[in-house]
C-alpha cells in the first residue's frame, strides 16, 4: 500500500506501477513561492475545495501558468487539517469514476500550506494574520456551506458566537464571518491593500451574503 506524503512521491515507479498520476511542477519550489508571496487562501477546507478548487490550481502549476499553491483554511471542522491535511503533507489522492467504469487517480500537491482559521491555535491564526498583511494576496474564496453566511437564527435574533464577537471586538472571533472581518481589517490596518472574495457555494446570491455578512461585522 502507498502513503501518499511528499517523501513517498519520489518513488515514480510505485505510483506508475499503481496507476496513480503525480504532480509534474516542483512542489518544493511552490510551497517556498507561496509562503514568500501568497496569492490565494481557501475558506473550508473540505471535499469540494480539494475534489475540484485546489485540482483548478494544480491545473494552472503543471501547465506553468503559475508558481504557487493555496494556502487552506479550515474554520469549523479543525480535525480536517490535524487528520487529513498534516499527516500527508497537504496531498490529495482524486479519484474520477467515468460512464463506463473505468476510473483515473491524480496526486493533487496545489495546497502550499493548511491552517485552522480560529484565534485559539494561536501559531495558525498569525500566520493567517501575515498572509493577509501580504501585498501579493489576491483573493480570499469559500466553501463553508450556505449555513456559514448566517449571522442569525430563523427567529431574527444573532447566533451567540456572533453578537459575543459583535460585543468583543475583532481580536477572538468565533464566527466565520466575523473571522474573515478581523482578517480583512488587518489587511486594512497594513496597508489597505485590495483583495477579492469570492464565494463559491452553490447558494442564491452568493456574493452577496458573503458582501452583506462581513461588511455588517466591519460596520458594527
Amino acid at each position: 500500500m502507498i502513503t501518499i506524503n511528499r517523501k513517498s512521491l519520489r518513488e515514480k515507479k510505485l505510483f506508475e506501477k499503481a496507476g496513480i498520476k503525480v504532480p509534474n511542477f516542483d512542489i518544493d519550489a511552490m510551497i517556498s513561492n507561496t509562503a514568500k508571496n501568497p496569492i490565494w487562501v481557501h475558506f473550508g477546507a473540505g471535499n469540494i475545495f480539494r475534489g475540484f478548487v485546489a485540482v483548478l490550481q494544480q491545473e494552472l502549476l503543471e501547465a506553468g501558468e503559475s508558481d504557487k499553491g493555496i494556502i487552506a483554511a479550515e474554520t469549523y471542522d479543525f480535525e480536517i487539517i490535524d487528520k487529513i491535511y498534516t499527516p500527508y503533507d497537504n496531498l490529495s489522492l482524486l479519484v474520477i469514476l467515468y460512464p463506463d467504469g473505468s476510473f483515473s487517480k491524480k496526486v493533487i500537491a496545489g495546497v502550499s500550506e493548511s491552517l485552522v482559521g480560529d484565534p485559539s491555535k494561536e501559531k495558525d491564526w498569525q500566520r493567517l494574520q501575515e498572509v493577509f498583511s501580504k501585498p501579493s494576496l489576491q483573493m480570499a474564496s469559500f466553501t463553508i456551506t450556505e449555513k456559514g453566511y448566517n449571522l442569525k437564527r430563523l427567529s431574527g435574533e444573532f447566533l451567540p458566537e456572533v453578537e459575543k464577537d459583535l460585543d468583543e471586538g475583532p481580536e477572538q472571533p468565533k464566527h466565520v464571518m466575523s473571522k474573515v472581518a478581523s482578517l480583512a481589517y488587518t489587511r486594512f490596518k497594513n496597508g489597505k491593500y485590495p483583495i477579492a472574495f469570492v464565494s463559491m457555494d452553490n447558494c442564491a446570491e452568493n456574493g452577496k451574503r458573503l458582501y452583506e455578512s462581513v461588511s455588517f461585522i466591519a460596520k458594527t
